[in-house]
């Protein structure tokens, strides 16, 4: 158990010890059954075989998820959350600093029960998301009715979730796609996975492979893994 200083959130070991954190509200329990129902397994409009999303579910069985919950629905005031989000990122750093063998399992889940304002969850996403990939994490947002497209199936939206929250895991090889909008995105990408090419390089190549304008959120168009190479 680890609470923010700021907010004072207070994020759980989910599988530690399920029973107890289902028993925090019925959002907790919404959020353990999509992980195990939905995320963890096979859907016939994925677009590949496998679960949808592997990384979960390997995080899952490792027990590396942590989740809390935010309480103040659509009284939440952009500040509140950017509070609750730096508490997260420093307690999703120092659950990695201290489990090393573990770190590029972690993921860190920040449930919002009664928010309805699915536009302050993107708003908070657009903010923080560039702090996140520059530490090499990514920063996703999830909601009711998000019509991010799947990398395998533009139809299939991957992000549509039951309860509103903000995931924080580590980057994979397989998030090109959702980095291509800013130079600072993909150098940071290409310092994750390629961390011996020599900086100028990775600065020249980010430049190369910048996607502007709207051509950035085709994800699915962009995405350059084939279905036998798996997220490193």
């Amino acid at each position: 158990m680890r609470t923010g200083t700021r907010s004072g959130v207070t994020w759980w070991n989910v599988y530690e010890d399920p029973v107890r954190w289902e028993r925090r509200s019925t959002e907790a329990g919404l959020l353990l059954r999509w992980i195990t129902e939905h995320l963890s397994s096979p859907h016939p409009e994925l677009g590949r075989p496998g679960p949808v999303c592997p990384f979960i579910r390997h995080s899952a069985a490792r027990q590396l998820v942590w989740a809390g919950s935010a309480a103040g629905g659509d009284e939440l005031s952009a500040a509140r959350m950017d509070h609750i989000v730096d508490d997260a990122l420093d307690i999703y750093r120092a659950l990695r600093s201290e489990n090393p063998s573990g770190a590029e399992r972690f993921t860190l889940v920040t449930i919002f029960p009664e928010l309805t304002r699915y536009d302050l969850i993107d708003a908070v996403h657009r903010n923080r998301k560039s702090q996140a990939v520059s530490e090499g994490s990514m920063l996703g947002q999830f909601y009711p009715g998000c019509a991010v497209p799947g990398l395998w199936n533009r139809e299939f939206h991957p992000l549509d979730s039951p309860v509103p929250m903000l995931v924080l895991r580590p980057m994979m090889s397989t998030d090109f796609p959702f980095l291509v909008a800013r130079r600072e995105w993909l150098y940071a990408y290409f310092t994750h996975i390629a961390p011996d090419l020599p900086r100028a390089l990775r600065r020249s190549i980010a430049e190369r492979m910048l996607v502007a304008g709207p051509g950035s959120d085709e994800i699915t168009s962009l995405r350059v893994h084939s279905i036998d190479e798996h997220a490193r």
